[in-house]
């Protein structure tokens, strides 16, 4: 809805003046304070008022055609308007957010209605499989431009389906505490879940999935006694003694606790190791914000911190400690993978990189590159092809930077932040960029060249403490898994397949065909 701007100073409320108090005087002044039909109602004939055209929904459209008043709100389904009361201490007062949380509310009840549609509007104008499928037999169509324009068509063709998450016993869990974040391995057979307590603080626990002879997907969630009364801002899979054997988390301090960063093995979330071993490594850290883990040969056991004005590097074998001071807090990172490089987004709208191999820090040059965005930096993403980096911000920015000319090529709009810590994930084979954004949409976007396929709303009404978490990719549960993605939204899990035709039955039902475990 369309923000109302005040015009002028309203007084107090004022008394009314002597009179008889029968009650049809009464009931006139009721009348007259509650609705308060400004001169601009009254002074319409009803013709005119007939052979006006219907107010459509949008908000921009509908203040064209009905002029903004100020301490007025315009009602396109009763068509009149009526007062505003902000601050009023009345029993059933209407302010402006509760006009635009309405406004939102409806807005996301109809796009839920229309992703239940079965056919839906095509990400691009005429595209379609069949169209794709016909230019590539007629040589018209390259290998690459097939594969990314068929997952765009599969994308706009996803619906939801909301899946039983199966504890570990064999019983269905309908209780499961709100999820917070959900992050899933390099091959996304597992995803590591951080759930709210009842009691205050975080809980965390890993989910299996298999997928099975009648092509759903169930999902087996492995719980954990170990949980924290710290927020968990960041989140990285760690390949120490095998590929994501660790979970690396940065934990921010609370009151008289202070932050720490911790690495947790994976199998302390299996019953499979009676002899669960004990946490590997834990530091305290004050103000901790970001962490990342370095998959690059030469630096393979190293990770890194983001901190208040600070990056720490650690060895999690040899304890060897690198610290850089910078000007800002450092709120996100990322290490490529060809070059021992690491990237950091700062609060300040910084990003620069830190080459490992420089030992030298008291050189004022040893930023490897810098540039800018306007606000606070929320996520960086490393392309393949390292030399291009995602970045977004607080602005609701994503921009893709060329890292040798220090330049924006390309931006992604759409995404809506204002002040959140939120994450933007990659699915480069399949050429798709998708992000979270504070009103709780879901949104896809084509990584080549910024086109908007998708936005997704989300299943629960929004709210700041219900914005959704997701993971996508082509092989869940493995090399032989299901393509789509899964979103994590208060207590539920809910599954956006490839398949149109995926059946609704109950997870448990479909394993007793002979499904095969992860």
């Amino acid at each position: 809805m369309k923000r109302w701007t005040w015009r002028g100073s309203h007084g107090p409320h004022q008394r009314h003046g002597s009179g008889p108090r029968h009650g049809g005087r009464r009931d006139e002044r009721r009348r007259s304070d509650d609705d308060a039909e400004p001169p601009y109602r009254r002074t319409h004939s009803p013709s005119a008022a007939a052979t006006a055209p219907a107010q459509p929904s949008s908000s921009s459209t509908r203040s064209s055609a009905a002029p903004e008043l100020p301490g007025f709100y315009f009602d396109p389904e009763k068509n009149r308007y009526f007062r505003l009361l902000p601050g009023h201490n009345n029993c059933n007062p209407l302010t402006r957010e509760q006009l635009q949380r309405k406004e939102r509310e409806k807005e996301r009840q109809k796009m839920l209605e229309e992703d239940q549609n079965p056919r839906k509007k095509a990400p691009r104008p005429g595209l379609n499989s069949s169209l794709l499928l016909q230019k590539r037999h007629l040589g018209l169509l390259p290998e690459n431009s097939y594969c990314r324009l068929v997952h765009e068509v599969k994308v706009s063709g996803m619906k939801r389906h909301k899946l039983e998450i199966e504890s570990t016993d064999n019983s269905s869990c309908p209780d499961t505490d709100n999820f917070r974040l959900i992050v899933g391995d390099s091959a996304c057979e597992r995803v590591f879940t951080v759930n709210d307590v009842s009691h205050g603080g975080c809980k965390y626990g890993i989910m299996n999935f298999s997928s099975n002879s009648r092509g759903s997907l169930s999902v087996e969630m492995c719980d954990n006694l170990y949980f924290t009364n710290r927020k968990v801002n960041s989140i990285s899979w760690a390949s120490v003694n095998y590929p994501d054997s660790h979970v690396l988390l940065c934990l921010v301090g609370a009151a008289d606790t202070p932050g720490c960063v911790s690495l947790l093995p994976a199998s302390l979330f299996s019953n499979s190791d009676p002899d669960q071993p004990g946490m590997l490594c834990s530091f305290k850290i004050s103000a901790a914000w970001s962490c990342a883990w370095c998959l690059n040969p030469q630096f393979d056991k190293t990770f890194s911190t983001g901190l208040s004005r600070r990056v720490i590097l650690k060895d999690a074998e040899t304890g060897r400690t690198q610290t850089y001071n910078v000007s800002s807090d450092v709120l996100a990172q990322q290490f490529a993978l060809q070059a021992p490089i690491l990237f950091n987004g700062c609060r300040s709208g910084e990003i620069f990189s830190i080459d490992l191999r420089q030992r030298s820090r008291r050189d004022p040059g040893w930023k490897a590159s810098r540039f800018h965005q306007e606000s606070a930096i929320t996520s960086v993403r490393v392309l393949q092809d390292e030399n291009y980096l995602l970045a977004a911000d607080m602005l609701g920015q994503i921009k893709l930077w060329d890292v040798r000319g220090t330049k924006a090529v390309q931006e992604y709009k759409g995404h809506y932040n204002e002040h959140a810590y939120l994450p933007i994930h990659i699915c480069e084979r399949e050429g798709l960029l998708l992000a979270v954004g504070q009103d709780c949409y879901t949104r896809v976007w084509s990584l080549r060249d910024g086109h908007l396929l998708r936005t997704i709303p989300s299943p629960h009404p929004a709210a700041n403490d219900m914005i959704p978490s997701i993971v996508f990719s082509p092989n869940l549960g493995g090399a032989k898994g299901l393509p789509g993605l899964l979103l994590a939204v208060k207590h539920d899990l809910y599954y956006y397949p490839y398949n149109t035709d995926y059946p609704t039955g109950r997870p448990a039902d479909a394993r007793q065909e002979g499904g095969a475990t992860v």
